[in-house]
């Protein structure tokens, strides 16, 4: 990670995290605890604790998205606290429905207080992003554009939901294509990296001209975020990601390397294949026999083509910038965060 994708993460992280907390501070008692823990506030009892609490990348474009606009990266804070809450609303319900039992090295919402709690502290987050919306009136951050901000988390969450949906059904399913896959990836990760991309532009006011290109930009980095994301939920180092091994394809996801596999991987994507409509034998898969999996996926060509499928929208999302006109230091910045996600390893 370079100096600048550093100051522009910390930053964005520093600069949210006090109104983030003043958001949870409204919750009752027992959600506040939970929405704590998972945010990396706590432990499980209350305790404070100092974690991570994920990239920040989402607030950090929101801020960038303002800059670009020629505006003071503050009046982007309500969007780029809401577009945080909606990305940890939807990790909660996500591990819930996936299984997963670890993130970040810690045990999960669901995990620890059962599915009820997992799905209201989802919804109490979710909640809390259109609340600071409509808070935009408030000292810390006023816009007059607040309506059209909470427009675009609307739209965002709506279609994060319909990409969760498709996802969550193509596990039943063993052909499942291509082009549904990326549609289902547009909605579930795309549509909140966009919406995070333009609304500190929307809420600074910009034309449409800039908001348009910052939208396109961030809908081409979401594509190249769950590509890189899918390697990892395969080939990712547990210690690294936080996650079990091979998390993704024990629970039989339809991700990009395993779906191209399928289509273009000739005789490595009809074994694949043969697998996935085996039910049963997915269900009851070992490790080894998983790595055996991930094997077929790298010998048909899914690994090697979605590496380089994420740099491709990389390039996409700069080509977006340099259309924009935007100034050299939040384009800079821009194309830089792009190709952090890119190099990643958790």
């Amino acid at each position: 990670m370079t100096l600048a994708t550093l100051l522009t993460l910390g930053r964005g992280r520093e600069l949210i995290t006090p109104i983030l907390r003043q958001m949870v501070d409204r919750l009752d008692p027992s959600t506040r605890l939970v929405v704590s823990y998972h945010l990396g506030w706590s432990d499980q009892h209350g305790a404070p604790v100092s974690r991570s609490g994920g990239k920040a990348v989402r607030p950090g474009l929101a801020l960038l998205g303002a800059e670009a606009s020629g505006a003071d990266p503050r009046i982007a804070l309500p969007g780029a606290v809401a577009v945080e809450l909606v990305h940890n609303f939807s990790l909660v319900h996500d591990d819930l429905m996936d299984r997963d039992a670890k993130r970040r090295h810690r045990p999960t919402v669901w995990a620890l207080w059962g599915d009820a709690t997992a799905v209201l502290a989802g919804d109490a987050m979710l909640s809390l992003a259109h609340e600071v919306l409509a808070d935009c009136h408030s000292p810390h951050a006023h816009s007059p554009h607040a309506e059209a901000a909470a427009t675009v988390i609307a739209i965002a969450t709506r279609e994060l939901i319909r990409g969760q949906a498709q996802d969550t059904a193509f596990e039943k399913r063993s052909d499942v294509t291509l082009d549904e896959c990326l549609d289902m990836v547009r909605g579930k990760t795309g549509a909140l990296m966009s919406a995070s991309a333009v609304i500190g532009a929307v809420l600074a006011g910009a034309a449409a001209s800039l908001t348009d290109a910052l939208a396109a930009y961030g809908a081409h980095l979401g594509l190249a975020f769950q590509l890189v994301d899918d390697l990892l939920g395969i080939w990712g180092q547990p210690e690294v990601t936080g996650k079990p091994v091979y998390s993704d394809l024990r629970s039989r996801k339809k991700t990009l390397p395993l779906t191209w596999t399928v289509e273009n991987g000739g005789a490595a994507g009809r074994q694949l294949a043969a697998w996935l409509a085996d039910e049963t034998r997915a269900a009851a898969a070992t490790d080894d026999e998983l790595g055996a999996v991930a094997r077929l996926i790298e010998r048909g060509g899914g690994r090697a083509w979605a590496s380089e499928e994420a740099r491709r929208y990389v390039a996409l999302a700069g080509e977006a910038v340099a259309h924009a006109c935007i100034a050299e230091g939040p384009a800079s910045e821009l194309r830089a965060l792009a190709r952090y996600l890119v190099d990643r390893e958790a």
